[in-house]
Protein backbone atom coordinates (compact mmCIF):
# COMPACT_ATOMS: atom_id res chain seq x y z
CA UNK A 1 0.00 0.00 0.00
CA UNK A 2 3.03 2.66 -0.13
CA UNK A 3 2.28 3.54 -3.98
CA UNK A 4 -0.07 6.22 -3.21
CA UNK A 5 -2.58 5.10 -6.67
CA UNK A 6 -2.81 1.39 -5.74
CA UNK A 7 -3.79 2.90 -1.98
CA UNK A 8 -6.72 5.60 -3.88
CA UNK A 9 -7.69 2.87 -5.92
CA UNK A 10 -8.46 0.65 -3.24
CA UNK A 11 -10.13 3.14 -1.29
CA UNK A 12 -12.01 3.92 -4.10
CA UNK A 13 -13.07 0.31 -4.55
CA UNK A 14 -14.15 0.06 -1.16
CA UNK A 15 -16.27 3.02 -1.44
CA UNK A 16 -17.87 1.93 -4.69
CA UNK A 17 -18.39 -1.47 -3.32
CA UNK A 18 -19.43 -0.37 0.15
CA UNK A 19 -21.68 1.65 -1.57
CA UNK A 20 -23.61 -0.54 -3.85
CA UNK A 21 -23.79 -3.56 -1.03
CA UNK A 22 -27.53 -2.13 -0.03
CA UNK A 23 -28.85 -1.71 -3.46
CA UNK A 24 -27.27 -4.84 -4.48
CA UNK A 25 -28.69 -6.40 -1.63
CA UNK A 26 -32.39 -4.93 -1.82
CA UNK A 27 -32.38 -6.25 -5.18
CA UNK A 28 -31.95 -9.78 -4.51
CA UNK A 29 -33.47 -10.26 -1.39
CA UNK A 30 -36.88 -8.59 -1.71
CA UNK A 31 -38.59 -10.62 0.97
CA UNK A 32 -35.93 -10.00 3.95
CA UNK A 33 -37.39 -9.42 7.03
CA UNK A 34 -37.27 -5.87 8.96
CA UNK A 35 -37.54 -2.45 7.29
CA UNK A 36 -36.07 -1.05 4.33
CA UNK A 37 -33.66 1.37 6.71
CA UNK A 38 -32.77 -1.11 8.99
CA UNK A 39 -31.54 -3.70 6.47
CA UNK A 40 -29.80 -1.04 4.59
CA UNK A 41 -27.95 -0.09 7.62
CA UNK A 42 -27.43 -3.84 8.03
CA UNK A 43 -26.53 -4.55 4.93
CA UNK A 44 -24.19 -1.81 4.62
CA UNK A 45 -22.28 -2.82 7.83
CA UNK A 46 -21.88 -5.90 7.43
CA UNK A 47 -20.46 -5.35 3.51
CA UNK A 48 -18.03 -2.60 5.15
CA UNK A 49 -16.92 -4.88 8.23
CA UNK A 50 -16.20 -8.12 5.77
CA UNK A 51 -14.27 -5.82 3.02
CA UNK A 52 -12.04 -4.36 5.61
CA UNK A 53 -11.48 -8.63 6.63
CA UNK A 54 -10.50 -9.48 3.25
CA UNK A 55 -8.21 -6.47 2.21
CA UNK A 56 -6.84 -6.91 6.00
CA UNK A 57 -6.76 -2.87 6.96
CA UNK A 58 -8.74 -0.10 5.64
CA UNK A 59 -6.79 1.69 3.10
CA UNK A 60 -5.54 5.09 4.61
CA UNK A 61 -6.50 4.19 7.83
CA UNK A 62 -5.10 2.79 11.23
CA UNK A 63 -7.81 0.31 11.53
CA UNK A 64 -7.33 -3.36 11.25
CA UNK A 65 -9.20 -6.48 11.40
CA UNK A 66 -9.64 -6.43 15.44
CA UNK A 67 -10.73 -3.09 14.87
CA UNK A 68 -12.90 -3.14 11.94
CA UNK A 69 -15.09 -5.71 13.56
CA UNK A 70 -15.21 -3.54 17.18
CA UNK A 71 -16.74 -0.36 14.91
CA UNK A 72 -18.89 -2.84 13.19
CA UNK A 73 -20.54 -4.31 16.26
CA UNK A 74 -20.95 -0.39 17.58
CA UNK A 75 -22.39 0.29 14.26
CA UNK A 76 -25.03 -2.33 14.58
CA UNK A 77 -25.92 -1.16 17.97
CA UNK A 78 -25.75 2.77 17.04
CA UNK A 79 -27.98 2.62 14.63
CA UNK A 80 -30.95 0.32 16.12
CA UNK A 81 -30.30 -3.13 14.13
CA UNK A 82 -29.79 -4.47 17.88
CA UNK A 83 -30.49 -3.33 20.78
CA UNK A 84 -27.58 -3.44 23.29
CA UNK A 85 -29.29 -6.14 25.63
CA UNK A 86 -29.18 -8.34 22.15
CA UNK A 87 -25.80 -7.45 21.01
CA UNK A 88 -23.89 -8.66 24.49
CA UNK A 89 -26.34 -11.47 24.08
CA UNK A 90 -24.95 -12.33 20.49
CA UNK A 91 -21.36 -12.97 21.83
CA UNK A 92 -20.64 -16.23 22.68
CA UNK A 93 -18.87 -16.04 26.14
CA UNK A 94 -17.89 -19.72 25.48
CA UNK A 95 -15.76 -19.62 22.85
CA UNK A 96 -14.01 -16.18 23.78
CA UNK A 97 -13.23 -18.35 27.75
CA UNK A 98 -12.47 -20.90 25.43
CA UNK A 99 -9.58 -19.36 23.43
CA UNK A 100 -8.74 -16.97 26.01
CA UNK A 101 -8.06 -20.23 28.66
CA UNK A 102 -5.88 -21.56 26.03
CA UNK A 103 -3.71 -19.12 25.15
CA UNK A 104 -2.89 -18.43 29.02
CA UNK A 105 -1.79 -22.46 28.95
CA UNK A 106 0.28 -22.18 25.78
CA UNK A 107 1.87 -19.24 27.28
CA UNK A 108 2.97 -20.81 30.09
CA UNK A 109 4.50 -23.72 28.12
CA UNK A 110 6.59 -21.59 25.88
CA UNK A 111 7.80 -18.95 28.74
CA UNK A 112 8.60 -22.13 31.11
CA UNK A 113 11.13 -23.19 28.21
CA UNK A 114 8.78 -26.45 27.21
CA UNK A 115 9.06 -25.91 23.67
CA UNK A 116 12.73 -25.67 23.50
CA UNK A 117 13.20 -28.63 25.47
CA UNK A 118 10.98 -30.72 23.18
CA UNK A 119 12.63 -29.25 20.26
CA UNK A 120 16.01 -30.10 21.50
CA UNK A 121 14.94 -33.82 22.00
CA UNK A 122 13.89 -33.80 18.54
CA UNK A 123 16.93 -32.49 17.10
CA UNK A 124 19.61 -34.76 18.44
CA UNK A 125 17.81 -37.24 16.92
CA UNK A 126 17.35 -35.93 13.34
CA UNK A 127 20.42 -37.46 11.61
CA UNK A 128 19.11 -36.76 8.31
CA UNK A 129 17.26 -33.37 6.55
CA UNK A 130 14.02 -35.97 5.63
CA UNK A 131 13.92 -36.28 9.23
CA UNK A 132 14.48 -33.33 10.40
CA UNK A 133 12.02 -32.06 8.46
CA UNK A 134 9.92 -35.19 9.83
CA UNK A 135 10.36 -34.08 13.25
CA UNK A 136 9.40 -30.30 12.58
CA UNK A 137 6.26 -31.23 10.39
CA UNK A 138 5.37 -33.79 13.22
CA UNK A 139 6.20 -31.40 16.13
CA UNK A 140 4.17 -28.65 14.99
CA UNK A 141 0.83 -30.96 13.76
CA UNK A 142 1.07 -32.85 16.87
CA UNK A 143 0.70 -29.69 19.21
CA UNK A 144 -1.36 -27.64 16.85
CA UNK A 145 -3.92 -30.19 17.04
CA UNK A 146 -3.99 -29.93 20.69
CA UNK A 147 -2.88 -26.07 21.33
CA UNK A 148 -4.43 -23.08 19.71
CA UNK A 149 -1.60 -23.31 15.73
CA UNK A 150 -1.07 -19.56 15.99
CA UNK A 151 0.82 -19.77 18.96
CA UNK A 152 2.38 -22.79 18.12
CA UNK A 153 3.78 -20.84 14.87
CA UNK A 154 4.78 -18.56 17.38
CA UNK A 155 6.35 -20.50 19.80
CA UNK A 156 8.35 -22.53 16.76
CA UNK A 157 9.25 -20.04 14.72
CA UNK A 158 12.18 -18.85 16.17
CA UNK A 159 13.25 -22.33 17.79
CA UNK A 160 13.42 -23.78 14.04
CA UNK A 161 15.06 -20.45 12.65
CA UNK A 162 17.82 -20.77 15.23
CA UNK A 163 18.05 -24.64 14.86
CA UNK A 164 18.84 -24.43 10.96
CA UNK A 165 20.83 -21.58 11.18
CA UNK A 166 23.32 -23.37 13.12
CA UNK A 167 22.87 -26.41 11.05
CA UNK A 168 23.50 -24.34 8.10
CA UNK A 169 20.48 -25.55 6.04
CA UNK A 170 18.13 -24.00 3.96
CA UNK A 171 15.31 -22.20 6.28
CA UNK A 172 12.86 -22.26 3.75
CA UNK A 173 11.36 -25.35 3.41
CA UNK A 174 11.58 -25.53 7.33
CA UNK A 175 9.11 -22.41 7.68
CA UNK A 176 6.86 -23.95 5.39
CA UNK A 177 6.71 -27.29 7.02
CA UNK A 178 5.55 -24.95 10.45
CA UNK A 179 3.20 -23.43 8.57
CA UNK A 180 1.03 -26.07 6.61
CA UNK A 181 1.62 -28.47 9.71
CA UNK A 182 0.50 -26.67 12.07
CA UNK A 183 -2.83 -25.75 9.78
CA UNK A 184 -3.21 -29.11 8.62
CA UNK A 185 -2.78 -30.76 12.82
CA UNK A 186 -5.19 -27.88 14.17
CA UNK A 187 -7.80 -29.89 11.34
CA UNK A 188 -7.74 -32.86 13.77
CA UNK A 189 -9.39 -31.17 16.83
CA UNK A 190 -11.92 -28.70 18.08
CA UNK A 191 -9.03 -26.72 20.24
CA UNK A 192 -6.46 -26.84 17.46
CA UNK A 193 -7.58 -23.20 15.97
CA UNK A 194 -9.76 -20.18 16.32
CA UNK A 195 -12.73 -21.49 13.35
CA UNK A 196 -12.62 -25.13 14.85
CA UNK A 197 -13.45 -23.46 18.40
CA UNK A 198 -16.28 -21.50 17.09
CA UNK A 199 -17.37 -24.90 15.40
CA UNK A 200 -17.06 -26.79 18.15
CA UNK A 201 -18.87 -24.02 20.21
CA UNK A 202 -22.23 -23.46 17.43
CA UNK A 203 -22.08 -27.87 16.64
CA UNK A 204 -22.21 -28.73 20.28
CA UNK A 205 -20.19 -31.73 18.66
CA UNK A 206 -18.08 -34.28 21.27
CA UNK A 207 -14.87 -33.56 21.22
CA UNK A 208 -14.23 -37.14 20.54
CA UNK A 209 -16.39 -37.42 17.53
CA UNK A 210 -15.05 -34.07 16.49
CA UNK A 211 -11.35 -35.96 16.72
CA UNK A 212 -12.90 -38.87 15.52
CA UNK A 213 -13.87 -37.98 12.09
CA UNK A 214 -11.19 -35.36 11.05
CA UNK A 215 -8.02 -37.03 12.65
CA UNK A 216 -7.45 -39.08 9.53
CA UNK A 217 -7.69 -35.84 7.24
CA UNK A 218 -4.88 -34.34 9.70
CA UNK A 219 -2.53 -37.25 9.39
CA UNK A 220 -3.03 -37.74 5.42
CA UNK A 221 -2.33 -34.20 4.79
CA UNK A 222 0.61 -34.32 7.45
CA UNK A 223 1.95 -37.12 4.94
CA UNK A 224 1.20 -34.86 1.59
CA UNK A 225 3.25 -32.00 3.14
CA UNK A 226 5.60 -33.97 4.16
CA UNK A 227 6.07 -35.74 0.30
CA UNK A 228 5.61 -31.92 -1.37
CA UNK A 229 7.98 -29.67 0.68
CA UNK A 230 10.75 -32.61 0.04
CA UNK A 231 9.91 -32.81 -3.47
CA UNK A 232 10.28 -29.14 -3.89
CA UNK A 233 13.29 -28.93 -2.28
CA UNK A 234 15.60 -31.99 -4.06
CA UNK A 235 18.71 -30.36 -3.74
CA UNK A 236 17.67 -29.78 -0.08
CA UNK A 237 16.80 -33.55 1.32
CA UNK A 238 18.16 -35.77 -1.41
CA UNK A 239 21.22 -35.67 -0.04
CA UNK A 240 23.59 -38.51 1.75
CA UNK A 241 24.70 -35.84 4.19
CA UNK A 242 24.23 -36.33 7.81
CA UNK A 243 23.25 -33.89 10.56
CA UNK A 244 25.01 -33.05 13.43
CA UNK A 245 22.48 -32.57 16.33
CA UNK A 246 23.17 -29.35 18.44
CA UNK A 247 20.93 -28.71 20.67
CA UNK A 248 20.08 -25.28 21.47
CA UNK A 249 20.86 -23.21 25.29
CA UNK A 250 17.67 -24.77 26.91
CA UNK A 251 16.69 -21.90 29.23
CA UNK A 252 13.95 -24.10 30.85
CA UNK A 253 12.10 -23.64 34.17
CA UNK A 254 11.53 -26.98 34.71
CA UNK A 255 9.13 -27.30 37.65
CA UNK A 256 6.63 -24.54 35.85
CA UNK A 257 7.14 -26.88 32.55
CA UNK A 258 6.23 -29.44 34.92
CA UNK A 259 3.53 -28.06 36.09
CA UNK A 260 2.25 -26.08 32.65
CA UNK A 261 2.52 -29.90 31.04
CA UNK A 262 0.52 -31.51 33.76
CA UNK A 263 -1.97 -29.06 33.55
CA UNK A 264 -2.19 -29.31 29.21
CA UNK A 265 -2.42 -33.22 30.09
CA UNK A 266 -5.27 -32.88 32.35
CA UNK A 267 -6.89 -30.78 30.25
CA UNK A 268 -6.90 -32.55 26.98
CA UNK A 269 -8.20 -36.17 28.74
CA UNK A 270 -11.25 -34.02 30.57
CA UNK A 271 -11.65 -33.13 26.86
CA UNK A 272 -11.80 -36.56 25.65
CA UNK A 273 -13.59 -37.19 28.80
CA UNK A 274 -16.51 -35.28 27.82
CA UNK A 275 -16.29 -32.31 29.68
CA UNK A 276 -17.07 -28.71 28.19
CA UNK A 277 -14.25 -27.45 26.94
CA UNK A 278 -14.62 -23.92 27.96
CA UNK A 279 -14.95 -24.80 31.41
CA UNK A 280 -12.30 -26.79 31.12
CA UNK A 281 -9.93 -24.33 29.61
CA UNK A 282 -10.82 -21.17 31.55
CA UNK A 283 -10.22 -23.25 35.01
CA UNK A 284 -6.69 -24.48 33.68
CA UNK A 285 -5.73 -21.27 32.49
CA UNK A 286 -6.56 -19.96 36.02
CA UNK A 287 -4.40 -22.62 37.47
CA UNK A 288 -1.40 -21.65 35.09
CA UNK A 289 -1.46 -18.25 36.69
CA UNK A 290 -1.28 -19.13 40.17
CA UNK A 291 2.47 -19.34 40.02
CA UNK A 292 5.88 -18.01 41.87
CA UNK A 293 8.19 -18.16 38.67
CA UNK A 294 6.49 -15.88 36.06
CA UNK A 295 4.79 -12.36 36.19
CA UNK A 296 0.91 -12.68 35.91
CA UNK A 297 1.67 -9.12 33.08
CA UNK A 298 4.09 -11.24 31.49
CA UNK A 299 1.83 -14.69 30.85
CA UNK A 300 -0.90 -11.85 29.81
CA UNK A 301 1.34 -10.90 26.67
CA UNK A 302 1.12 -14.27 25.20
CA UNK A 303 -2.93 -13.42 25.16
CA UNK A 304 -3.73 -12.57 21.45
CA UNK A 305 -5.91 -9.82 22.50
CA UNK A 306 -6.88 -8.38 19.07
CA UNK A 307 -7.87 -12.00 17.72
CA UNK A 308 -10.53 -12.13 20.88
CA UNK A 309 -11.67 -8.63 20.57
CA UNK A 310 -12.33 -9.29 16.82
CA UNK A 311 -14.56 -12.52 17.81
CA UNK A 312 -16.80 -10.68 19.91
CA UNK A 313 -17.37 -7.82 17.72
CA UNK A 314 -17.93 -10.60 14.27
CA UNK A 315 -20.67 -11.62 16.80
CA UNK A 316 -22.31 -8.93 17.22
CA UNK A 317 -22.09 -7.95 12.98
CA UNK A 318 -22.85 -11.44 12.28
CA UNK A 319 -26.08 -11.75 14.64
CA UNK A 320 -26.90 -8.00 13.16
CA UNK A 321 -27.09 -8.85 9.48
CA UNK A 322 -29.13 -11.92 10.07
CA UNK A 323 -31.88 -10.68 12.29
CA UNK A 324 -32.30 -7.21 10.20
CA UNK A 325 -31.29 -8.47 6.34
CA UNK A 326 -31.92 -12.35 6.29
CA UNK A 327 -35.45 -13.97 6.52
CA UNK A 328 -35.76 -17.74 7.74
CA UNK A 329 -37.13 -18.46 4.16
CA UNK A 330 -34.19 -16.34 2.24
CA UNK A 331 -31.57 -18.52 4.53
CA UNK A 332 -33.15 -21.75 4.29
CA UNK A 333 -33.11 -20.91 0.41
CA UNK A 334 -29.54 -20.53 0.25
CA UNK A 335 -29.15 -23.22 2.41
CA UNK A 336 -30.32 -25.76 0.08
CA UNK A 337 -28.01 -24.20 -2.85
CA UNK A 338 -25.82 -27.08 -3.03
CA UNK A 339 -24.69 -26.30 0.56
CA UNK A 340 -26.49 -30.00 1.43
CA UNK A 341 -23.44 -31.33 -0.78
CA UNK A 342 -20.00 -32.15 0.67
CA UNK A 343 -17.86 -31.35 -2.06
CA UNK A 344 -19.93 -28.09 -3.05
CA UNK A 345 -19.89 -27.36 0.78
CA UNK A 346 -15.98 -27.60 1.13
CA UNK A 347 -15.80 -25.31 -2.39
CA UNK A 348 -17.89 -22.49 -1.13
CA UNK A 349 -15.84 -22.77 2.60
CA UNK A 350 -12.29 -22.65 1.01
CA UNK A 351 -13.17 -19.88 -1.27
CA UNK A 352 -14.56 -17.97 0.95
CA UNK A 353 -12.26 -18.44 3.80
CA UNK A 354 -9.39 -17.52 1.39
CA UNK A 355 -11.66 -14.02 0.93
CA UNK A 356 -12.29 -12.91 4.29
CA UNK A 357 -10.23 -15.33 5.96
CA UNK A 358 -11.24 -18.39 8.09
CA UNK A 359 -13.19 -17.13 11.01
CA UNK A 360 -15.47 -14.78 9.64
CA UNK A 361 -15.95 -17.47 6.45
CA UNK A 362 -17.44 -19.82 9.92
CA UNK A 363 -19.50 -17.26 10.99
CA UNK A 364 -20.72 -16.08 7.64
CA UNK A 365 -21.60 -19.10 7.10
CA UNK A 366 -23.71 -20.41 10.58
CA UNK A 367 -27.33 -18.56 9.43
CA UNK A 368 -27.07 -21.05 6.15
CA UNK A 369 -25.13 -24.40 7.82
CA UNK A 370 -28.19 -24.52 11.14
CA UNK A 371 -30.70 -24.94 8.72
CA UNK A 372 -29.55 -27.52 6.90
CA UNK A 373 -31.03 -31.34 7.12
CA UNK A 374 -27.68 -32.85 8.89
CA UNK A 375 -26.22 -29.41 10.41
CA UNK A 376 -23.47 -31.78 12.16
CA UNK A 377 -22.10 -32.95 9.10
CA UNK A 378 -21.69 -30.07 7.21
CA UNK A 379 -19.98 -28.30 10.61
CA UNK A 380 -17.75 -31.00 9.85
CA UNK A 381 -16.68 -30.17 6.28
CA UNK A 382 -16.51 -26.49 7.40
CA UNK A 383 -14.29 -27.41 9.80
CA UNK A 384 -12.12 -29.69 7.64
CA UNK A 385 -12.37 -27.15 4.41
CA UNK A 386 -11.93 -23.66 6.31
CA UNK A 387 -9.06 -24.78 7.90
CA UNK A 388 -7.19 -26.41 4.80
CA UNK A 389 -7.73 -24.03 2.84
CA UNK A 390 -5.28 -21.85 4.92
CA UNK A 391 -2.27 -23.34 3.17
CA UNK A 392 -3.20 -22.20 0.14
CA UNK A 393 -1.47 -19.06 0.02
CA UNK A 394 0.73 -16.70 2.47
CA UNK A 395 -2.17 -14.86 3.04
CA UNK A 396 -4.33 -17.77 3.80
CA UNK A 397 -4.04 -17.94 7.91
CA UNK A 398 -2.91 -15.90 10.56
CA UNK A 399 -0.55 -18.75 11.61
CA UNK A 400 1.43 -18.70 8.15
CA UNK A 401 1.52 -14.99 8.54
CA UNK A 402 3.34 -15.19 11.94
CA UNK A 403 5.99 -17.48 10.37
CA UNK A 404 6.79 -15.23 7.19
CA UNK A 405 6.63 -12.62 9.35
CA UNK A 406 8.99 -13.47 12.26
CA UNK A 407 11.43 -15.33 9.26
CA UNK A 408 11.44 -11.93 7.69
CA UNK A 409 12.59 -10.28 11.03
CA UNK A 410 15.15 -12.77 10.80
CA UNK A 411 16.56 -11.64 7.54
CA UNK A 412 15.10 -15.29 5.58
CA UNK A 413 12.46 -14.14 2.92
CA UNK A 414 9.54 -16.72 2.05
CA UNK A 415 8.21 -15.10 -1.16
CA UNK A 416 4.48 -15.36 -2.51
CA UNK A 417 5.32 -18.17 -5.57
CA UNK A 418 7.48 -19.72 -3.27
CA UNK A 419 4.63 -20.48 -0.66
CA UNK A 420 1.75 -20.75 -3.75
CA UNK A 421 3.97 -23.54 -5.65
CA UNK A 422 3.71 -25.91 -2.59
CA UNK A 423 0.23 -24.53 -0.68
CA UNK A 424 -1.35 -24.95 -3.29
CA UNK A 425 -1.19 -28.76 -4.65
CA UNK A 426 -1.52 -29.47 -0.87
CA UNK A 427 -4.61 -27.31 -0.62
CA UNK A 428 -6.24 -28.99 -3.43
CA UNK A 429 -4.97 -32.98 -2.65
CA UNK A 430 -6.06 -32.60 1.31
CA UNK A 431 -9.65 -30.96 0.56
CA UNK A 432 -10.44 -33.26 -2.29
CA UNK A 433 -8.81 -35.89 0.30
CA UNK A 434 -11.37 -34.73 3.42
CA UNK A 435 -14.62 -34.25 1.16
CA UNK A 436 -13.96 -37.67 0.29
CA UNK A 437 -13.28 -39.52 3.63
CA UNK A 438 -16.39 -36.79 5.12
Amino acid sequence: MNDPRLSSLCRCAAAAAVALCPVAAAAAFPGAAGSGAMRGAAILIFAATYLVMAVGKLPGFYLDRAGAALLGASLMVATGVLPLAAALHAIDVATLALLLGMMIVVGNLRLSGFFRLVNNWVVTRARHPLLLLFAVIATSGFFSAFLVNDAICLVLTPLVLELVSRLKRSPAPYLLAIAMASNIGSTATITGNPQNILIGSFSRIPYLAFTAHLAPVAAVGLALAFVLIAGAYPSEFWTRERLRGVPLPSHAHRPLALKSVVIALALMVGFFAGQPPAKLAIVAGGLSLLTRAVKSRKIYGEIDWPLLLMFAGLFVVVAGFEKAALSPHLIAALARGRLDHTAGLSLVTAVLSNLVSNVPAVLMLKPFIVRLADPRHAWLVVAMASTLAGNLTILGSVANLIVVQWAQVRGVHVGFWEYLRVGAPLTVLTILFGAWWL
